[in-house]
């Protein structure tokens, strides 16, 4: 396969000049003007980031990208699927009161907010995944799969599962419904915690088989009948219904790579990573950790997976802060495989990449471009 291109430009500006500028002219020159948006919706999926986490891209990125999408005569929107877990954005209302809270509004972003898989994570689309070895049907937000256009703007840092989050990590996990994250997450299906459920019985009049069942006032689930949809953990009031969240974290990349297959397959799709802020774990958590290397620039690509190994490759040549987590890991001597691996030593993201290319999402090799 032919090298991909990525576009790359630094964070350094004169007067006259700022980051959103330049953030535009990275897009434009990567090429982004090629897709036709003409009267097309136009997603822009983000991460709006956990209350509590201020590691999370500034919504300033959000509305230049969103502005070249009107430029260019789309129809853009910011979105995410609610969260598996507990917290400030498992449900639309509560996920929409992040993002405001965290500055994605439309008056400062120039365009709304649609959380794609609706309100308790159960609007879906059931999507084939061609070639996959793990998913033969992704779960994935409704209004992605609505959407004409797929963009992603990827906050690049690290991830204890995964090794790092970057544009994969944000397709495939982040398009996935509530159920979606499940079937990645979770080799078996899920289970009640009895001293949350309430017996209300909910969790029964979601369930097509006949798998939850309410005794004694209490819910549990028959996992002789449970398919696995998650549709249960959607539905009940209490966050009583868990993941079993036991898959290993190899098989979890290989399943992001999939998901990710079923997301951009037939369609334009475009792709943006900030290298900034570069925390040792994703947005998801309520607090960020300080970041490992040194800030490093923005880079675009129509290849996610090129994109991915160009930012994995330019933070690891980076020196590690000594007052992080990474530069605390060098000073007791762990055996250095590369920055993310020395944080998170039981994950490792090639597993993704290579999966990726396997499913013929894109190449690993790429020719760095660098846009002043």
């Amino acid at each position: 396969m032919e090298k991909a291109k990525v576009y790359f430009t630094d964070l350094r500006v004169k007067n006259g000049d700022n980051l959103q500028k330049k953030l535009e002219r990275l897009i434009k020159k990567a090429g982004i003007s090629q897709i036709d948006f003409e009267k097309h919706f136009a997603a822009i999926k983000i991460h709006f980031g956990e209350p509590g986490n201020l590691a999370y891209l500034r919504p300033n990125y959000a509305k230049t990208v969103a502005d070249v999408v009107k430029e260019l005569g789309g129809k853009p929107f910011l979105t995410d699927c609610n969260t598996l877990y507990v917290g400030g954005r498992k449900n639309a209302l509560d996920h929409i009161d992040s993002a405001y809270l965290n500055g994605f509004t439309p008056f400062s972003t120039g365009c709304h907010v649609i959380i794609a898989d609706g309100l308790k994570g159960t609007d879906e689309a059931l999507v084939p995944v061609e070639g996959g070895e793990y998913v033969k049907e992704a779960k994935i937000g409704q209004a992605i799969m609505d959407a004409d256009i797929i963009i992603t703007l990827n906050h690049f840092k690290g991830h204890e599962a995964t090794g790092f989050g970057g544009a994969l990590k944000n397709i495939g996990m982040g398009c996935g419904s509530r159920a979606g994250k499940m079937e990645m997450h979770s080799a078996g299906k899920p289970y009640v915690d009895q001293e949350l459920c309430i017996g209300c019985g909910k969790c029964t009049k979601i369930c097509a088989h006949d798998a939850a069942i309410v005794k004694d006032k209490k819910a549990s689930i028959d996992h002789e009948k449970c398919v696995g949809c998650g549709r249960c953990i959607g539905v009940c009031p209490r966050d009583a219904v868990n993941p079993a969240s036991d898959e290993s974290f190899d098989i979890l990349n290989y399943k992001i790579a999939e998901y990710s297959k079923a997301v951009l397959d037939g369609r334009p799709n475009f792709h943006i990573s900030l290298v900034i802020d570069v925390s040792p774990f994703c947005d998801c958590h309520a607090e960020n950790d300080a970041p490992i290397v040194p800030d490093v620039g923005m880079f675009a690509s129509f290849d996610p997976v090129a994109l991915d190994v160009a930012c994995a490759d330019a933070v690891n040549r980076q020196k590690p802060f000594s007052d992080s987590l990474l530069g605390e890991a060098c000073e007791e001597g762990h055996i250095h495989r590369d920055h993310f691996g020395m944080v998170s030593p039981n994950t490792n993201w090639k597993r993704c990449i290579e999966h990726a290319e396997k499913l013929g999402i894109g190449t690993s090799e790429y020719e760095l471009i660098e846009v002043k």
